[in-house]
């Protein structure tokens, strides 16, 4: 039997998604709550994995068991055992051949962030932070830049693992409210570090030392050493993963909620 599921989490005291056995990650704990509750061992597999400090609205999973277990136990019994910081949102029964990484359709992120000549002490762990003025329009010329499918070599880390740099970025937008940015991206699949250092291009064309063209020419240029520092990941939200409807999963519509009036 295969289960998938949804999963919310507060990633500023984890280093990442995936699991690792000498740092604190969400993955290890989510199947040590699985394995309690089926009293066997439980694996999962995600839609993506969130680098240390990223947070999650809407990560998926899935893990396959041979334990019979009522629905609440995936959801309610597992969050029992979790800390406050991770929540199972949904559980269901999937068809075998439902992946949560290779079914996927479609990647959305959001990133919040905060331009302001001091940084919040409330929102530090959970916004990222410029402190030069930003031009909004400029801002919002350079996100339309990355649509497309395009080779995101540029944007990539070092130690990406991805087999091709190529990715299509099918909507990318923000919304400002005063002072402060919602970034939203969606993609058929985003490289490691990708949304982080396409960021750090976009304030500094925000910033105006940098013309609009300048992401045009780092596409072109297909070398990370030509792009500006990877920005930090206190802002980055997975928010939601798309699937096919044929899989029947409950509609991915998670949204930031920092400014209610964007909505």
């Amino acid at each position: 039997m295969r289960i998938a599921a949804s999963i919310e989490y507060d990633g500023q005291l984890f280093c990442g998604w995936q699991r690792q056995t000498d740092v604190p990650n969400i993955q290890i704990l989510i199947e040590g709550a699985l394995s309690s509750i089926a009293q066997s061992k439980i694996t999962v597999s995600a839609a993506g994995r969130t680098d240390s400090g990223v947070h999650a609205l809407g990560q998926v999973i899935h893990f396959d068991t041979d334990v019979v277990r009522p629905i609440s136990a995936w959801i309610k019994g597992v969050n029992s055992l979790l800390p406050e910081s991770i929540r199972v949102i949904w559980a269901q029964e999937v068809p075998d051949e439902f992946h949560s990484r290779y079914s996927v359709v479609e990647r959305e992120y959001q990133y919040l962030l905060i331009n302001n000549s001091i940084n919040s002490a409330l929102w530090n762990a959970y916004a990222g932070w410029n402190f030069y003025p930003l031009n909004y329009d400029m801002v919002h010329l350079a996100c339309t830049k990355f649509i497309g499918e395009h080779d995101f070599s540029s944007f990539r880390s070092s130690e990406c693992q991805a087999t091709s740099p190529i990715r299509e970025i099918y909507f990318f937008d923000v919304r400002r409210s005063g002072d402060d940015y919602i970034f939203t991206v969606r993609a058929n699949g985003f490289l490691h570090h990708q949304i982080r250092n396409m960021l750090g291009a976009i304030i500094l064309v925000g910033r105006e030392l940098k013309e609009p063209d300048f992401i045009n020419l780092l596409l072109t240029q297909k070398d990370r050493s030509k792009a500006p520092p990877t920005f930090m990941p206190n802002g980055l939200y997975l928010t939601n993963i798309k699937y096919d409807d044929k899989w029947g999963l409950p509609l991915a519509n998670n949204k930031l909620k920092f400014f209610g009036k964007l909505d």
